[in-house]
């Protein structure tokens, strides 16, 4: 049994292998409508999510498999004490594979070893959010057709960014990538993002400001500050602000550079940069779905 915890848990070629059947449901969905008949996902997400529980529903759905769950560690027993092993051994006799979010760093992990089905990380405080790496990859793919020799931009708040912390791990794997680190000196990537890229000897470089590096960009990953992560209101307000990307920004940008953002976003990107061409974080919330589509059938062994 295969559980996607971490990005890595996928070899280069078994990656190669979801994106493509991502494609194919893409452009062939009713293909796989009853792929999953009578197969039930458990949604456990003890923090608070839109896109990412609802991505998971409707990939399901989409399948043909039906959906349980909760969306709140308050709806839960969790608000009675119970530990996350005890849920998903309760869990593992309702449903076939479970997609789990939670604040603590490593709980999917907790969840893995005691669980009799599936277990997909959902997301799990400042440190994974594989789904959404695996969304990122598939868009990427799509709009230049490959995931080698480009330059990317991860701009906002890489200290506590999650998603960007596993889209950098996932993306050395690839030939030839850039990465120009975007973010004031209190929300830069931790030391040990740091010290994988030299460990790797990936190309990088650190900036403060956005403007300097537009020019150079194939895709720019925008994220917003995170109030969740901050201890200090104070603290956040002061960087919330730090970066907007607006028309006059996308001007300094290449004709075929695009922008990519996890969501939700709150102000960094001006909804005047939703019409520019360029401007694909709503093609990636489609993509999303297929990627997880593609994920549930390949941990569920039916992607054959």
């Amino acid at each position: 049994m295969k559980h996607l915890l971490n990005p890595l848990d996928f070899s280069v070629e078994e990656l190669n292998e979801l994106l493509d059947l991502a494609r194919d449901i893409s452009n062939n969905p009713q293909k796989y409508s009853h792929a999953c008949d009578g197969k039930k996902l458990a949604t456990l997400f003890y923090e608070p999510s839109t896109r990412t529980r609802l991505s998971f529903e409707a990939a399901m759905l989409n399948l043909g498999g039906s959906v349980l769950g909760f969306s709140s560690a308050n709806s839960s027993s969790a608000s009675k004490g119970e530990s996350v092993s005890d849920t998903i051994r309760v869990i593992s006799c309702y449903a076939d594979i479970c997609a789990m979010r939670h604040p603590k760093e490593g709980a999917p992990m907790v969840a893995a070893q005691k669980s009799r089905i599936p277990v997909i990380n959902a997301g799990d405080g400042g440190h994974q959010h594989p789904t959404q790496t695996l969304t990122d990859l598939m868009t990427i793919r799509e709009l230049r057709g490959s995931l080698d020799n480009f330059t990317i931009g991860l701009c906002g708040d890489l200290k506590f960014g999650r998603t960007v912390h596993s889209l950098i791990n996932s993306l050395i794997r690839y030939k030839n990538v850039k990465f120009i680190l975007i973010s004031p000196k209190e929300l830069r990537v931790p030391d040990y993002i740091i010290d994988t890229l030299k460990e790797n000897n990936v190309e990088y470089e650190e900036v403060e400001k956005l403007e300097d590096v537009m020019p150079q960009l194939d895709i720019l990953y925008m994220t917003r500050v995170q109030r969740e992560r901050f201890f200090n209101e104070d603290e956040y307000l002061r960087m919330k602000n730090f970066y907007i990307l607006n028309k006059e920004k996308m001007a300094l940008a290449k004709e075929d550079m695009y922008v990519l953002h996890p969501l939700p976003r709150v102000n960094e990107i001006s909804v005047e940069v939703d019409d520019d061409p360029r401007a694909a974080y709503f093609k990636q919330v489609q993509y999303g779905v297929y990627v997880r589509m593609a994920l549930i059938l390949t941990l569920l062994g039916l992607n054959k």
